[in-house]
């Protein structure tokens, strides 16, 4: 499927992949400076064609093939781009599943449509991970910086290039933060969590579980060897078989 893109008055404009097929939607969220050809949303591509699926994967602003300034990007912007997305290109009823930080997108765009819906898969979720990185990553010396120039570079495993984490990042997040408040969802709710992952600690998962207003509509499912990816053949399987259960 080609890339479209949905045209917003007075914001960027997004790109997104859809495919036609029978409901739920599956509608795919991606991390952070991720976008919608990584190997997640293009393995759900071929799952759901398989199966005769809808399916939606899209690039937040600032990502991919969206336009706008990733740098000027915020948790809350993010959120809208991807109820602009279940509004005007997906429609309901909807799974949403969520790659790191997708996982907190995923929950937030839950909260903010409930009718549309019908489930959540999160993916080493990172609900909160601005929160993290000031407390628990940053140090004096990161916050000082952070202050005084807006913005620090943080090496990553994943690009050549540190990543920018930006002082409004940090700040805006702040209002979405859902971990230090019970969240009322009311969706089930899968998360897949490597235990060995670097990035997200496997207790996050459970952190999630138990901030539900009703945790028993949540699943942990712990993998024992998988990293902060989860794309291993048969952590694409698992992801897989969790969406075909929600979508009964």
């Amino acid at each position: 499927m080609s890339i479209q893109f949905l045209e917003r008055p007075g914001k960027p404009r997004l790109a997104y992949r859809k495919q036609e097929g029978a409901g739920p939607c599956v509608v795919f969220c991606g991390g952070f400076r991720s976008d919608m050809e990584g190997t997640k949303a293009g393995f759900l591509a071929q799952q759901c064609a398989g199966r005769g699926q809808a399916y939606v994967r899209f690039d937040y602003s600032g990502h991919g093939s969206s336009a706008g300034d990733l740098d000027a990007g915020t948790i809350g912007g993010w959120a809208e781009d991807t109820l602009a997305i279940l509004d005007q290109v997906a429609r309901g009823p909807v799974i949403i599943a969520g790659s790191s930080m997708g996982g907190w997108i995923a929950l937030l765009a839950a909260l903010a449509r409930p009718s549309l819906v019908k489930g959540v898969v999160g993916v080493a979720a990172a609900p909160d991970f601005t929160r993290d990185i000031y407390q628990d990553i940053f140090d004096d010396a990161h916050r000082a910086l952070l202050k005084k120039q807006g913005y620090v570079d943080v090496p990553s495993a994943y690009s050549e290039t540190p990543y920018k984490v930006t002082r409004t990042l940090i700040e805006e997040g702040e209002n979405h933060c859902l971990l230090d408040k019970e969240i009322p969802l009311k969706v089930p709710v899968r998360l897949l969590q490597g235990m060995q992952d670097s990035d997200v600690p496997w207790q996050k998962a459970y952190r999630i579980r138990n901030a539900l207003e009703n945790p028993d509509l949540a699943e942990v499912l712990l993998i024992e060897s998988g990293d902060h990816r989860l794309s291993r053949p048969e952590d694409l399987a698992l992801l897989d078989k969790q969406i075909q259960e929600l979508s009964v």
